[in-house]
């Protein structure tokens, strides 16, 4: 199974912290895979849910642990053009990531290719899946 850390986040959420590189790689160096809130504006890479807040180096986007979720068009359309593994959605019940994941909104049916969002939102077997991503992806170690 896939451990993905929601924003960094290993075991609740930290707002004052989560996307940012160094938060986001403690995660990795954890044995995590990441996934991360991304933006692009005006030439440049940002991380950051609501907006762009943190700089971030295009070298970490490409890491094979990180699974970027674009948060605006420009964001997207750069993601691809670098080769990132990336996604983009809204509220949409599931999103293809560009390594052929199903990115599953939380509450909403999983297949074996399935990434559960937020497992602990749910009541869920994560056994039906092909990985969770969790603010308190330590949990989902032992599964």
């Amino acid at each position: 199974m896939i451990l993905i850390s929601h924003r960094g986040n290993i075991d609740g959420k930290n707002p004052k912290s989560e996307n940012g590189q160094k938060y986001c790689q403690k995660a990795i160096d954890c044995g995590y895979n990441v996934e991360i809130d991304i933006w692009h504006t005006a030439g440049t890479w940002w991380a950051g849910h609501a907006n762009p807040q943190y700089k971030v180096s295009p070298d970490f986007l490409l890491k094979k642990e990180v699974w970027c979720h674009a948060k605006n068009i420009e964001a997207l359309e750069r993601l691809l053009d670098l080769g990132a593994h990336c996604f983009f959605h809204q509220s949409d019940s599931v999103t293809l990531t560009t390594s052929g994941y199903i990115w599953t909104y939380p509450t909403h049916p999983l297949t074996k290719k399935s990434i559960c969002v937020l497992p602990e939102l749910q009541i869920i077997d994560t056994k039906e899946c092909a990985g969770v991503c969790s603010d308190y992806i330590e949990r989902y170690k032992l599964l």
